[in-house]
């Protein structure tokens, strides 16, 4: 059963990842840059123990800069912490980052950090703020959920710091995260005005149309480089929306055989996901 069920949930995941192989990345990529969207690639899977496969996402993202460097891609790459040895040592994950980032240094390529869950919040912030210096083109996330976001974004944006800011998609406990979806919005409100104020080189990463058009409003009144973040498969028709008024577009491409998890997280965000799997299971 549980592999019936995985293999419906596939059909409808195929709208927001692009597949299993990074061939398969590539070809979504084009097709987001035909739509005149940038592109954000992420090799999915997280929470890795083991040191092999943690070489081996470390060897994959550079096989992915490769990639979009010889098929002349618009866009970057992003890399989750505990792919990159942080669930096993600080140091080994630092050391696997900067192998990524001189790599995406050679043809000037920006790298985003994804966040994870609260346990990696401090130690990926802190590994960001070291690297910072000597790798200005690295940015990182930050989630509007937890209670801490402020006060972090504030000591980002002191030090230079380049941020796509999301709402967080991980279950977090109420003493360290808000839970109602209006504390969330007021909190990502704040955190935009922060970001429109003091920062530069931004992503404003969110699907809620409130937010976007406060966003539309703070760019008129501060002049800053930013773009909008989305998900593939999701938004599609806000994203050409945004794009013709002038606005920079990014699609947020995952792909890799850990498909599962990340879905099942793009099902709990949003009640359309769920009805899109309720159709695929009832034809």
């Amino acid at each position: 059963m549980p592999g019936l069920v995985e293999r419906l949930l596939y059909r409808v995941a195929k709208r927001w990842i692009a597949g299993y192989e990074l061939e398969d990345v590539v070809k979504a990529a084009h097709d987001a840059n035909g739509r005149k969207l940038q592109v954000i690639l992420n090799r999915l899977g997280e929470h890795t123990p083991d040191p092999g496969r943690i070489e081996e996402y470390t060897q994959e993202y550079l096989r992915l800069l490769d990639a979009i460097n010889d098929e002349e891609v618009d866009g970057t790459i992003s890399v989750k912490p505990s792919q990159l040895g942080l669930a096993v040592d600080p140091l080994l994950f630092r050391s696997n980052l900067e192998r990524i980032l001189e790599r995406a240094e050679l043809s000037k390529r920006f790298v985003w950090l994804d966040m994870e869950n609260s346990p990696y919040t401090e130690a990926t912030l802190r590994a960001y703020t070291q690297l910072l210096t000597d790798h200005p083109s690295l940015g990182v996330c930050l989630q509007a959920n937890l209670k801490r976001t402020q006060k972090d974004l504030q000591t980002l944006l002191t030090n230079g710091g380049k941020v796509r800011l999301v709402k967080g998609a991980y279950p977090e406990d109420s003493y360290i995260a808000y839970k109602k979806r209006s504390s969330i919005d007021s909190n990502y409100k704040q955190l935009m005005e922060m970001l429109f104020k003091a920062g530069n080189d931004f992503a404003i990463a969110t699907h809620d149309t409130r937010l976007i058009e406060e966003a539309e409003l703070l760019s008129k009144e501060n002049n800053k480089q930013f773009e909008f973040a989305m998900l593939k498969g999701i938004r599609d028709d806000l994203k050409e929306k945004l794009i013709g008024q002038g606005y920079r577009v990014s699609e947020y491409i995952p792909y890799g055989p850990e498909w599962y998890n990340y879905s099942k997280r793009r099902i709990r965000e949003r009640k359309r996901n769920l009805l899109l799997l309720v159709r695929s299971i009832t034809g």
